[in-house]
């Protein structure tokens, strides 16, 4: 059996999460909120020399461009679109696209849509994606049901989709509200039957879950552990899996190189 291969992958957007609950704030204070959030989140990857695919906002990028530059060679980075809040597919593939190359340095081949929302795989491939990662295979209330899609691997229009991770049994997304309102151990057991099924594990997260935000009024199941409680669960949850010795942790862009050719 094939060593499963673990992504862990960050959102990095402007923190505008209090918006969707009536909360004003300014483009400054989402930008600030998730830079303290990159920093908590991103000095515990690098502590456990883990590579972590960063799907990263045009907005974000350009007010931290010094730190796109001199992030770690282990990190990709990958498109999140433009602007969090708003898409236009003919201009923002692009332009997000072209403004993380130049400040990286390198080609940039994946992309993520905010909240998983749908993109026509033709525009994605035409801006030059090699592969997106914006489909959860589940059943979101009030935003999508995608319980008849593939939970592994797939290739349509000449793009590589890779799905986020569900469970084996009812398709629970693994996604971030699970990983914070989940026991530990129920987290980890429904990740070990998800890559036993699919031999991967695609996980994300948010800056802005490991900063404070008690000043905000938010639901608690959406706050949940970010005044340090869940940075905490998160380097048991990753030292779990190191400790395993069974797992392999890799970077979205390399897991379809290595396995994109096997199909």
């Amino acid at each position: 059996m094939a060593i499963p291969q673990i992504m862990i992958t960050l959102d990095v957007e402007e923190c505008d999460i209090p918006t969707e609950y009536g909360i004003a704030m300014t483009l400054e204070e989402q930008l600030a909120l998730s830079r303290k959030g990159v920093a908590h989140f991103m000095a515990l990857m690098d502590e456990l020399e883990i590579p972590v695919t960063i799907f990263c906002t045009g907005v974000y990028a350009e007010n931290n461009a010094a730190w796109v530059r001199n992030l770690h060679p282990r990190h990709e980075i990958a498109s999140h679109g433009y602007y969090h809040n708003a898409f236009d597919p003919l201009v923002d593939l692009q332009k997000s696209k072209d403004l993380l190359e130049l400040l990286r340095g390198e080609p940039v081949t994946g992309f993520r849509m905010a909240r998983m929302q749908y993109v026509p795989e033709d525009a994605i491939l035409q801006a030059g994606y090699t592969y997106h990662s914006s489909m959860n295979p589940t059943w979101i209330p009030g935003r999508y049901d995608h319980r008849d899609q593939p939970v592994t691997m797939q290739k349509a229009f000449g793009l590589w989709t890779v799905p986020a991770s569900v469970s084996t049994y009812f398709r629970i997304p693994l996604f971030w509200l699970a990983f914070k309102n989940f026991p530990l151990f129920v987290y980890q057991y429904l990740s070990r039957k998800a890559w036993a099924k699919t031999g991967f594990l695609n996980i994300y997260f948010h800056p802005w879950e490991f900063t404070d935000l008690s000043a905000y009024a938010l639901p608690a199941h959406v706050k949940r552990g970010s005044a340090g409680g869940l940075l905490i669960k998160l380097n048991r949850y990753l030292t779990w899996l190191r400790g395993s010795n069974t797992v392999h942790f890799t970077t979205m862009r390399d897991y379809v190189k290595a396995n994109g050719s096997e199909q």
